[in-house]
Parts: C-alpha cells; structure tokens; sequence
C-alpha cells in the first residue's frame, strides 16, 4: 500500500520487485498496433498494474491512482523498462484524455471515468480534427444543438488514433455559431458504440489502420456530457492539446513504459550497424554518436522545461518546446536508421538482416512526427506567441461571428 509520504527509492524498489514477478519481459516484436488483439491485451496489462497497485501513480487516489509525484512514476517508469506494458493506453487515453478529464471535468464524471480508464475497462480518444478543417482545429463546423435536457449531434471528425478499440471520445463541437469561432465550441464526452455513431478505419501508406474517421447522424447526448462548460469548449480544447503536447514531448506525468521515439532509439542504431556489417565504419559511427547527442540534449531538454512547468519559471504552453524538439529529433532518428540501413530498408526480404525490417516503414509513417500534437508550424507559433511573447499571426476571421465567417464549398 502507498502513500504520499513513500519515498522514491522505496517505491522504487517495491515496484522492482513487483514487475520482476508479476510482468513478462518485453517481447523483441510487440504486437501490431491496430489489431483487436492488441488493444485487448493492453487492457489485461493495464488491469495486472491495477491489481498490483501499480496504476496511475500520479492520479490522485480518490479516482485510483496512487497520488505520487512525477519522481515516483519516473522511477516506475524506468523500472518498467526490461518488460511488457501496456504502452497503447499512454496515448491517447491516459496522458492526454484522463489527464483532461481530471482537469475539466465534474465530480460525477471523474468518479464514473477515471477509475474504469485505470483499470483497463475504458479507452479514451480524442475527436478533434475535421475532414475539411486543416490546422484550424477553432474552425470546426461539427455541431451539437440543445433539444430540450440533450443534445443532438451531426457532423465528421478524422484522425482519431484507435476509434475502434474505445469508448468514450472527447468531442468538440459547434455549440453556437453567433459568437467569434473560439468562443462557440463545446467538448462533449461521446460513447463510441451510441446509436448514430459510425467509425471507419483508414489505412495508411505503411499499411496501418489505426487511425480513423467517425460520423455522427443525430447523436442523443445527456447534458452532463458536456466536459467543462458550454461555449467554453476552446478552453477545453487548449488543455486537451496542453497535455498531448506533454505526452508527445516526453514531459507528461501519466505514462508508464517505453515511449516511441523517448528511448532507445541509438540502442537500436546499434544493433542496425551490427546486422549489416557496419559498425566499424567511421561514417556510420559518426552519425550514431550525432544521434546520441541529439538523445542527450532532448532528455536534458524534457527535465529542465519539466522543472520551469512545475516551478512556474515558464509558461505551461512551453510544452510545445519539447514537442517540437522530440519531433526533430524523431526524423533524425529515422533518417539514420534509413541510412545505415540502406537499400535494406526499402527492399527487405526473408533472410535480410532482421533490423532492416521495419527502417522502412519507419521512414514512411516519419510525417507524422510533424502533425502528432498539432503540427510542427503550430508548435513553432505556440512558442513564438505564448512563450516569447511575439505578435499575434494575422487572422482575417478574428472577432468575426462564425455565421459570417466565409466558408469553403463542401
């Protein structure tokens, strides 16, 4: 049993302990991130940390959680590492949605949510981007009109990492089109499988269906699905984005495990120039050890924007900070890998060396390193306007009712 007074070293060796004889190790080829099994999986993983006392360290214990400090799940955290986790429910639904959910919502919500999300019974995603919306994610014409004691719902949203596996989304919706864009917006907390909810998969160049696209046609929701308060959904919104920038920059306080692209990316350039015979090479050698100092400087970077947060020596918006340097640092990776591999990369086959399997792949899906988290242009604005304090962008619909904002032809 915690408390809030354990130190970390003690928490640390109990939990040593605990994943020692309770985990399997980490298996060489985790399972395919969009297939049902998976997911499944996760859920019985999650539900193993709950039962051990091992769930959301920093959740406070009224909804689950253990109520420890971020130092207390840094050293979960790396404990962790040598064994499976359940790393598909990091993001979205533990570092972004619940990390909202517990910012935003009422005490109703959060007692009904929170504890299920820690014990694997619920998934949560995000149901923000719109088929026709671009980056202007304030833009969004979804909508949702009161019909006496609810809300009826219509419209599209895209992008949603693992729709199909979950079961809430947080919604933002069209709430009241005579006000400014920001000002109109509502986010709703939406069951995936409700009548008149249709999510579809898409696949991706790399072969992945993870993503998808949902539709809602007349969507019943109670009023107590609003999440936070009625047109104050872009309030809403930033801290969802807040906590996905935290989650994609290494800074987020809810995930346990190994994160892709925060860890072990040069163990694995590694064991690539071993596999094709290159790691005597000095070229290769040179660009393993940039890689390193790219790893370096970004953990560096993650603990003292962490520390400036917490201290409030900075602003919560320099996430943005370590999700556009985790973003950089991602296509270097890649791109080492792709060149150390070589024509491997793009031409495996049975019987090639075995870590040129997936340097492709990799390198396709390398886009989305500038997009997951709000794209890299949105980071690079967040810090310029929020952070250093430069001038607004020009926006030719700023104060302008949503109604008489000109729209583009669906």
């Amino acid at each position: 049993m915690t408390t809030d007074t354990e130190s970390v070293e003690s928490f640390r060796a109990r939990a040593r302990t605990w994943l020692r004889e309770n985990l399997p190790p980490a298996p060489d080829e985790p399972m395919k991130s969009d297939s049902e099994q998976a997911w499944e999986h996760a859920r019985r993983l999650q539900r193993l940390l709950h039962d051990g006392g091992f769930a959301g360290v920093c959740f406070p214990t009224e909804y689950g959680g253990l109520g420890l400090s971020s130092e207390h799940q840094r050293a979960f955290t790396e404990e962790s590492l040598p064994y499976e986790m359940p790393l598909l429910l990091n993001v979205p639904t533990l570092a972004i949605c619940a990390a909202a959910l517990l910012d935003l919502g009422t005490e109703e919500q959060k007692r009904a949510h929170l504890p299920a999300v820690l014990r694997g019974d619920e998934l949560l995603v995000q149901f923000l981007s719109e088929p026709r919306g671009g980056s202007d994610l304030a833009g969004l014409t979804t909508k949702a009109e009161a019909d006496g004691d609810r809300w009826i719902l219509n419209g599209a949203k895209i992008w949603s990492s693992g729709a199909y596996a979950a079961d809430y989304g947080l919604c933002l919706a069209r709430t009241n089109w005579e006000v400014p864009k920001h000002r109109g917006l509502t986010m709703f907390l939406v069951p995936v499988h409700a009548e008149g909810v249709t999510v579809q998969r898409i696949k991706q160049v790399t072969g992945s269906t993870e993503f998808c696209q949902e539709f809602f046609d007349d969507v019943a929701l109670p009023a107590d699905a609003v999440l936070g308060h009625v047109d104050a959904g872009w309030e809403a919104a930033s801290r969802l984005l807040f906590h996905e920038r935290a989650a994609l920059g290494g800074t987020s306080p809810y995930t346990s495990g190994a994160r892709p692209h925060l860890g072990g990316e040069v163990d694995r350039l590694l064991r690539l120039a071993r596999a094709t015979g290159q790691f005597t090479d000095p070229r290769v050698r040179e660009d393993i050890g940039a890689a390193r100092a790219m790893t370096v400087v970004r953990d560096q970077l993650i603990e003292h924007i962490t520390e400036a947060i917490t201290e409030g020596a900075l602003p919560i918006s320099a996430g943005a900070i370590t999700r556009l340097f985790s973003a950089e640092n991602a296509w270097l990776q890649t791109d080492t890998a792709l060149r150390i591999a070589g024509p491997g990369g793009a031409t495996h086959t049975p019987g090639d060396a075995a870590d040129t399997e997936t340097v492709g792949l990799d390198y396709l899906f390398r886009a989305a390193w500038s997009l997951a988290g709000g794209s890299t242009e949105m980071a690079r604005t967040v810090i310029s306007e929020r952070v250093l304090g430069m001038p607004r962008e020009y926006a030719a619909d700023r104060d302008v009712p949503f109604n008489q904002v000109q729209q583009g032809r669906r």
